[in-house]
């Protein structure tokens, strides 16, 4: 086959440092923002950013010559390094050490950039770490509990 094609769209998910709420109303909207947008930057097309304090969720068409550790990594560089320079407040800002990403197909896009704009709602709801256990129960991710929250 001459051409190289893709199509791998994902839902990635990652905290806060201890799920520290740093992400307050004042900022988030910005941090999505620039979350997508050096998304877009690596290639990525970025459906939706979204969440709240603690955490981010992305839903993302990965592309062909990026590895998924590589796209989270540097986005959540990026974004960390920028975070800090809003002010006092973020100084010590950081994401948590690990990620979540998991594969979704084009029929449930709509759904999951749904969700993701819903995150305020939901998590009135449901802690982060319920919903994330939830999540990689429903997909069936074995995940040892130690391990998952840093």
């Amino acid at each position: 086959m001459a051409q190289s094609l893709s199509q791998i769209l994902l839902h990635v998910i990652f905290s806060t440092k201890e799920r520290r709420p740093f992400l307050s109303s004042t900022i988030r909207p910005q941090v999505h923002a620039y979350l997508a947008a050096t998304a877009r930057q690596l290639g990525a097309e970025c459906y939706r950013a979204g969440g709240i304090e603690d955490h981010v969720h992305l839903a993302v068409r990965l592309p062909r010559t990026l590895s998924v550790s590589k796209l989270v990594e540097q986005v959540k560089s990026s974004s960390s390094k920028w975070i800090k320079t809003l002010g006092p407040t973020w100084e010590t800002f950081a994401w948590q050490a690990g990620y979540g990403a998991f594969s979704i197909s084009r029929t449930h896009l709509s759904q999951l950039v749904d969700y993701i704009g819903g995150q305020e709602e939901h998590h009135r709801k449901m802690s982060f770490q319920d919903e994330y256990r939830a999540l990689l129960r429903k997909l069936r991710v074995d995940f040892d509990e130690r391990y998952v929250w840093d």
